[in-house]
Formats: C-alpha cells, structure tokens, sequence
C-alpha cells in the first residue's frame, strides 16, 4: 500500500459534516458517460455544490477500502489486486453535495442498494445500475455499482480527506 501524503486526513474542525456529502463516480460511471446524469439527480434531492475529475492514486483507494482490505480473507478474490485494477490509474468524478442536516442519508438513500440487481426502480444503482453481484463473484471480481456517497458525518470527514484533502477546506463554505 501507498503512503499517503501528510496533509491529507488532517482533521478540520468547525464542519457540520452531516449537511455535507462527498459523492464518488467511480470508474464504471465515467466510462459509461453517466456523470451528468447521476449529479443532476442528485442534485434534485441535494444541492451539488463543486466537482472535479481526478486519476485515482493507489492510496486513495487503498485509504477509501480499508474495510474491504482489513477483512479481505471474507472473499474469493484478491482485493488489493482487484482494487489497484479496478481504480488506481483511472478516472473518477467526485462531487460535494450540501444540503441539511442529514445530507449523507438523503443521498446513500438515491443510490439504493449496493448490489444493481437487487436496486429498487427510482434508485440511482435500480435504474442506470448494469452489473450484478453474482455476475461479479462468477467473474472473480468486485462489483461495479456506478456511485459511493459518505455513509454518515463521520464518513464524509474520512472522505473529504481523502478525496479533496485538508487544503480544500475552503471548499466547505456553502
């Protein structure tokens, strides 16, 4: 795993993370053109306040997947190689939405369950999702479901950390 640089994951005070989100469109989004459509939804729900595309580093995936690393004997597939295939090197689109409190929950809540296949319609993952979890184990891989958003407050300061870094905090100011 990659170092992550110093400055990034700095705690920034005063930030009432749970008004804000950070909206990750993962590769499978960018490829497939969908970007614009997924942030205007959203946007209906949250106002979506700032986006920039960014190469993926293998420590900011690392950093975003830590879960999956820490428990990664729990699958079939090889995660760390997986995720470095899957991610580093390639484009995502990230956003921050700013809405009120409770931001995170409006937006994991668009984007529907984790698996396309099993997404309500009206979802993000439920309508534009392709990809299945089955699919994905047959194919020895992670599946692709277009979108991350923030969990809750404490996850969008992690993801603030790691998707824009301590320097963009002036980016927080609605």
């Amino acid at each position: 795993m990659s170092r992550r640089p110093a400055a990034v994951g700095d705690v920034l005070t005063g930030v009432d993370w749970d008004r804000w989100s950070v909206i990750v469109l993962k590769p499978d989004c960018v490829r497939r053109g969908l970007v614009d459509t997924v942030l205007e939804r959203i946007a209906a729900v949250v106002p979506v306040l700032g986006r920039h595309d960014l190469t993926v580093s293998a420590w900011q995936i690392h950093v975003h997947y830590w879960d999956l690393l820490v428990g990664a004997d729990w699958f079939d597939v090889a995660i760390p190689a997986v995720l470095h295939e899957m991610y580093v090197g390639r484009q995502v689109t990230v956003a921050l939405a700013h809405g009120p409190v409770g931001t995170p929950h409006l937006v994991r809540a668009l984007l529907g369950h984790f698996d396309p296949a099993q997404a309500a319609k009206g979802t993000l993952r439920g309508d534009l999702g392709t990809d299945s979890l089955v699919t994905a184990r047959a194919e020895g891989r992670l599946i692709e479901n277009l979108i991350h958003s923030s969990d809750d407050a404490a996850s969008t300061r992690r993801d603030f950390g790691i998707w824009y870094g301590a320097r963009s905090h002036h980016l927080l100011a609605p």
